[in-house]
């Protein structure tokens, strides 16, 4: 999902043009390295607060960017800008439901609160283990499944090579690409993208960029 910022961004996960992943990706795959060479740099804000980026994830699923960016906000001036699980488990789930959230997102962010605080996930140690572990640790909390994960490690831990299969936006984003039509199949699209590895977050982080550029 291309992000708009929420807020003042505290860090960012930049791609150059010319820098290292963006050469291996146009060395084995021309149609991208085009693409990269319309700009000098894609980037991302990402937010080291994993309960935050989380938080986010659980919120923009399924919904557009204006929407998400939209309920976040409402959710942040409603928690007095801190978003934590001690401050969401103050507050009831109709409290969030009038944020914007649906009921099932305001339970799931309600059950990652309390695996945090019940030491259930413990983020520095997600920092230790490897994508496919961080990924199984965190679809245990009820509402997240393995994009909500994956946008985790793009948004919290810039992990270099991750691909999210069923990420809508990055779908249309690789046919648009390759010239395929509207809604192939998952599965070439994810054998596509492993000519990226091992820079496939920087290979989405670039389409992300060139999807966003296109006017609506």
């Amino acid at each position: 999902m291309s992000r708009e910022p929420y807020s003042i961004a505290e860090s960012s996960l930049v791609f150059f043009a010319r820098g290292k992943e963006a050469q291996y990706l146009r060395e084995v795959d021309d149609e991208l390295g085009a693409l990269i060479d319309q700009y000098e740099v894609a980037s991302i804000d990402t937010d080291g607060d994993g309960f935050r980026a989380l938080a986010r994830a659980i919120i923009d699923q399924q919904i557009s960017i204006h929407a998400a960016r939209s309920i976040w906000l409402r959710l942040e001036r409603f928690c007095d800008g801190v978003i934590s699980p001690e401050t969401i488990l103050a507050t009831d789930n109709e409290d969030l439901r009038a944020c914007g959230l649906s009921r099932t997102k305001a339970a799931a962010i309600q059950d990652l609160a309390q695996h945090v605080v019940g030491g259930h996930i413990d983020f520095g140690e997600l920092e230790s283990l490897d994508d496919e572990a961080v990924i199984e640790v965190l679809t245990r909390v009820r509402g997240i499944g393995r994009w909500t994960a994956q946008m985790y490690l793009i948004f919290s831990l810039s992990r270099p090579d991750v691909f999210a299969i069923t990420d809508g936006g990055l779908r249309r984003a690789v046919e648009k690409l390759k010239g395929l039509e509207p809604g192939a199949p998952p599965e070439l699209i994810e054998a596509l993208a492993e000519e990226w590895a091992p820079y496939r977050t920087a290979a989405t982080v670039f389409l992300w960029t060139a999807l966003h550029a296109q006017p609506d």
